[in-house]
Order: C-alpha cells, then structure tokens, then sequence
C-alpha cells in the first residue's frame, strides 16, 4: 500500500512539472503570436 502512495505521489509531482511546462510554453508561444499580429498592423 505504501508504494503505491508513493508512486502516486511522485506522479502528481510530475504531472505539476508538466502542466508548468505547457502553461509557460502556452505563453511563450501567445507572446509570439500576438507579437507577430501586431507587426503585421
């Protein structure tokens, strides 16, 4: 039982890791979008 705490654990560790990631990498990628439409104006 406990491994299985512990695995479980560590996954919502690398799920939090993850979702960071993408969320920053969302962001990166909007800035660039939103910089390259405003240049074309």
């Amino acid at each position: 039982m406990q491994t299985i705490e512990n695995g479980y654990r560590g996954f919502r560790v690398l799920v939090d890791i993850y979702s960071d990631r993408v969320l920053s990498l969302a962001v990166l990628t909007g800035g660039l979008w939103m910089g390259a439409y405003l240049l074309t104006l």
